[in-house]
């Protein structure tokens, strides 16, 4: 191996960097202990550091003392366990991404019009369960376009559809081919819908590969956008793994190939990107290169939220 290339943009995006934030400011603004229900974002280590601190991470509000301060994750949540969290006299703080939300309310309005909801993504994601939760009447939830043809709908006039954020563009794009084609009266949002970091992300790797002869996606297993990354580098007839820790890289993985590209899924911090680095080195990378990139300088407000239960 002589060379490594990364990708330009990879790693946090601003939805994560904010989740992250709120946990953080939380911890210092009230003190251990902080409840979040489910994983804040999709990464083991950004957990790890967390739970560290002080935060404690449940699956379900039952599990969160009454009266304690909770955050919703990044990903979002239902209405119910909006409902219970109130019930429980729980103060919330809400850390869904706010381009997650955007799709809860595009859903929202077609519901209103009496549409059907079609919400293209993978059944039992977090973000999937959560806008699903949001929908009021029936939702089907489908990823392939073999599911768009067995489908049955009530009216195929009044169909609509919304996407999860994190999935893969080319993937998405065939689906709601599928269903323009099936369902001509369709209606939906533009793909640009899709979270703009999902998709740079995704052109800074289609960039990427061809000056690569293998792709190592900084990512944890549960992370939907870092899968999509690696399917992709796959898709472009190149070597691709996704890699959790510098232990997990395969000295035979490298063998024959010296030009290793990295990218990081957008809940993967940088540190864990230069520790995987640092392993590359060790296993004889000469030289290290980071490609051109749009940059990015999208930042979403914190939510109110996060100050409202300060004692005075």
């Amino acid at each position: 191996m002589s060379e490594v290339k990364l990708a330009n943009p990879r790693g946090f995006c601003a939805g994560v960097d904010r989740a992250i934030q709120i946990v953080e400011e939380a911890l210092a603004l009230y003190g251990a202990p902080i409840y979040v229900l489910h994983e804040i974002v999709h990464n083991k280590h950004v957990i790890e550091d967390l739970r560290a601190k002080g935060t404690v991470f449940v699956r379900e509000l039952a599990e969160v003392p009454e009266g304690s301060i909770t955050i919703f994750s990044a990903h979002g949540v239902s209405d119910a366990v909006v409902a219970e969290g109130r019930a429980r006299n729980l103060r919330v703080i809400d850390a869904t991404c706010p381009l997650v939300t955007k799709v809860h309310r595009q859903a929202l309005r077609y519901a209103e019009q009496t549409r059907e909801v079609i919400l293209v993504g993978h059944e039992g994601h977090p973000e999937v369960e959560g806008t699903r939760g949001r929908i009021p009447g029936r939702v089907h939830v489908l990823s392939t376009p073999a599911e768009v043809q067995a489908l049955l709908v009530n009216d195929p006039e009044r169909l609509s559809y919304v996407t999860q954020t994190t999935l893969s563009v080319d993937d998405t794009r065939d689906v709601i081919a599928a269903l323009h084609e099936r369902f001509p009266s369709i209606v939906g949002p533009d793909l640009a819908d899709i979270c703009y970091a999902t998709q740079n992300r995704q052109n800074a790797v289609k960039a990427l590969l061809p000056e690569v002869d293998l792709l190592l996606v900084v990512g944890s297993q549960n992370s939907s956008n870092s899968n999509r990354l690696r399917e992709l580098g796959e898709r472009g007839g190149k070597p691709a793994y996704l890699v959790d820790h510098p232990s997990q890289i395969e000295p035979e993985w490298l063998a024959g190939r010296p030009r290793v590209g990295v990218t990081a899924g957008a809940s993967a911090p940088e540190g864990l990107v230069q520790l995987i680095l640092d392993r590359l080195r060790e296993l004889g990378a000469a030289s290290q290169v980071e490609l051109s990139g749009e940059p990015e300088r999208v930042v979403f407000q914190m939510p109110r939220e996060l100050h409202a239960y300060r004692e005075d």
